[in-house]
């Protein structure tokens, strides 16, 4: 069974895996699969997003004759992952309670 997560929870992955290391699209796309379905091309629309709001940077690095798009967080896109991070941490309180009676995994 999966749940279907919003925008907003792929833009807080997203940003997550970046805040780890630079990588470029492919590797994002796997990484972000290991907790939910996604695709190249649902991908970069979020990455261009992503950029567009100042959350991230490109840059490019050859790689076996071609350019490799590699994608950066910012220090704004750090702060709107911490900004998740606190939502996340209070939603995923208030799904305990209700499926779990209150009981937390702290």
């Amino acid at each position: 069974m999966s749940f279907q997560l919003g925008a907003a929870l792929l833009d807080a992955c997203v940003l997550a895996v970046l805040s780890r290391r630079d990588t470029y699209g492919y590797v994002l796309t796997q990484q972000v699969r290991e907790i939910m379905n996604i695709s190249e091309s649902t991908l970069y629309p979020v990455l261009r997003r992503l950029q567009k709001n100042d959350y991230l940077i490109t840059y490019d690095e050859a790689f076996q004759g071609r350019n490799r798009r590699y994608y950066q967080i910012t220090k704004l896109g750090k702060e709107k992952l911490q900004e998740y991070v606190n939502e996340w941490e209070d939603y995923k309180n208030r799904v305990d309670k209700v499926l779990i009676g209150g009981k937390s995994s702290e």
